[in-house]
């Protein structure tokens, strides 16, 4: 497949269709005519990391508000790093700088805000804990967007309000939680255990079967529809560089995502499209093939290739010095042009 850059004819609205027809024609015709036309989304990761990127983080924001071509953003998890307080006065500041999200905020929690509180430094909290509270903070309207409200399907009723997909424009749209930390299945050490609890393995079954069961239904329903593509996020980076040789020598360390790998796999081949995986956590900007012929990774997890999926990693913690636009292009666009991207340098 081949990488995209963004271009400015990308983003540039095809001829759309116009005849409205029901009660409100008016209304219906521009329906039609608005599933015609390219749009943007706006992706964030690992942000904000520190005191300096706190500080800057409302800045940041408005930048990305500025972007008026941007019909939603998504923050791919990590809304703090590795080693401050998970507090209930954290979460609550940066819920209070999300809501100042001009567009629609899609946000997936990170390993930083939850899975890893544990530490010591972070203030040993039970991780289940931590994920019940942001729950409670981040996701207490189901079905609604932080920032403008749009609506999205979620998995409110599995007890997992941050799972959600949406379409526009033929393209299906999934968020899901899956962690860094193997997918939550690292000790929580700070807390005196050296292997996973019973009640920390019951968690990670059951978000990992939502989070497969909502993969299924996303590329089953962009089947139906004869949706363009399907575009899957996540703040894992189940194909960090840094953990290949580790992976390779024990594919144990990243058991957590085995899984999902397969049903992506299996999926993407199915799909008669492209598909993109999007992440943060390993806070390098990347964009590859993880699972093309040939790709250590498949070794790793045991799979058969998937040629057709592209991953783009955004940039985080110190590199967090950009958002990335990507843009989908009119119905006209098929295969590799459909999606294309590009890294917008915050101001300051």
């Amino acid at each position: 497949m081949r990488l995209n850059s963004f271009t400015t004819a990308a983003a540039v609205a095809l001829i759309a269709a116009s005849v409205g027809t029901g009660i409100q024609p008016a209304a219906a015709a521009d329906d039609a005519a608005d599933s015609q036309q390219a749009f943007s989304f706006g992706v964030i990761g690992d942000i904000p990391y520190g005191a300096a990127e706190i500080a800057k983080f409302p800045a940041r924001i408005q930048d990305i508000n500025a972007d008026s071509a941007l019909k939603f953003v998504t923050h791919v998890g990590d809304i703090k790093n590795g080693s401050s307080v998970c507090s209930d006065e954290y979460f609550q500041h940066i819920r209070a700088e999300f809501d100042t999200f001009e567009h629609p905020l899609i946000f997936t929690p990170g390993d930083n805000e939850w899975v890893d509180c544990h530490r010591t430094n972070n203030g040993a909290y039970n991780p289940l804990e931590r994920l019940d509270k942001l729950r409670e903070v981040f996701f207490n309207e189901p079905g609604k967007t932080l920032g403008a409200t749009m609506p999205v399907k979620t998995q409110e009723k599995l007890g997992l309000p941050e799972d959600v997909r949406f379409t526009q424009n033929r393209v299906a749209f999934s968020v899901v939680n899956v962690q860094g930390s193997n997918n939550s299945l690292q000790p929580w050490t700070g807390l005196g255990e050296i292997a996973a609890t019973p009640e920390q393995l019951a968690e990670v079954e059951h978000r990992t079967q939502a989070v497969l069961a909502q993969l299924r239904e996303t590329f089953s329903d962009a089947t139906r529809r004869n949706d363009r593509a399907v575009v899957l996020m996540t703040q894992a980076d189940m194909f960090d560089p840094a953990l290949l040789d580790a992976a390779l020598a024990n594919p144990e360390a990243v058991s957590g995502f085995r899984e999902i790998v397969r049903t992506i796999v299996e999926e993407t081949n199915r799909f008669d499209g492209p598909v993109y995986l999007l992440n943060g956590d390993s806070h390098v900007y990347a964009e590859n093939q993880p699972l093309a012929e040939g790709s250590p990774w498949l070794t790793v997890y045991g799979q058969t290739a998937a040629d057709d999926l592209q991953r783009i990693t955004v940039d985080g913690s110190n590199n967090a010095t950009n958002y990335v636009r990507f843009t989908v292009a009119g119905n006209g666009a098929k295969g590799a042009d459909i999606l294309s991207w590009e890294k917008v340098a915050f101001s300051g």
